[in-house]
């Protein structure tokens, strides 16, 4: 991992060890693996909508354990895979072993340290939430696509839950206290995971709008801000009454922007 600044450097440690430690029950946690079937059309079709669909030379950061990867190398994309957590690496190695079009590397999806405009697009989900200099991480994505590039991210306001998802966590509570909490599922407010919160830019919650202006300095243009809506009616579909209420505890979305 290359540190983006000596005032980020435990922080950004600690964000690792969080993530290692979690890599390999990770895709047991509801929303995280994306299985075969109506979810996995809705999040390829929300791709496919804003990348197109001819192959593409693809930058997939902060990949875990290979997700996102899976949709890309399905939809006929080149694919580098990149994370800072070597124990993450090791489960999408696994996953994906003998994989063409494909290539895995360790380091800071902050500072990809990838050779300028490399790349026809860079994906993530659930990464720029964790960013610890928005800025510039920002910057270097730009710097490493190409002109007419497209940044395309997945995230949401995991800080501060809907109204009606303030109702869903009283009775995911409820479900946990009559059956058992899940063992896998480690939600917004689970100890570590608030302490990592707190320190973090988007700590308080981030909202599409915060990034217009950040997205804007860093030289990115013609940003799209889509709903979450359809992959989240697909993951209801075959979930369970506990995992069906997740899907409504916070406001998610999708950007889209050029270079």
């Amino acid at each position: 991992m290359t540190s983006t600044g000596t005032a980020n450097y435990d922080l950004k440690e600690e964000i690792r060890d969080y993530w290692s430690g979690r890599s390999e029950t990770f895709d047991r946690a509801f929303g995280h693996h994306i299985p075969e079937g109506p979810e996995f059309e809705a999040w390829a079709a929300a791709i496919r909508d804003h990348l197109g669909s001819d192959p593409r030379r693809v930058l997939d950061l902060a990949c875990g354990t290979g997700e996102i990867t899976k949709l890309l190398l399905a939809l006929g994309h080149e694919v580098t895979a990149l994370d800072f957590s070597e124990a993450m690496l090791a489960v999408a190695r696994r996953k994906h072993a003998g994989r063409q079009r494909l290539r895995f590397r360790l380091g800071d999806a902050e500072n990809t340290m990838e050779p300028e405009g490399a790349y026809d697009a860079v994906v993530c989900r659930h990464l720029v939430w964790t960013l610890t200099e928005p800025q510039k991480a920002f910057a270097d994505w730009h710097r490493v696509l190409k002109p007419g590039g497209r940044l395309l991210f997945f995230d949401g306001d995991w800080a501060r839950p809907t109204r009606t998802g303030r109702m869903a966590s009283r009775l995911i509570a409820l479900i946990d206290r009559l059956g058992g909490a899940d063992p896998y599922y480690d939600g917004a407010m689970g100890e570590r995971h608030a302490r990592i919160m707190e320190r973090l830019p988007f700590g308080r919650g981030l909202r599409s709008t915060d990034l217009l202006l950040l997205l804007e300095q860093a030289g990115f243009r013609d940003v799209v801000v889509s709903s979450h809506r359809p992959i989240a009616a697909a993951q209801r579909r075959r979930a369970n009454l506990r995992n069906r209420l997740r899907t409504y505890l916070y406001q998610r979305f999708i950007i889209c922007c050029r270079k």
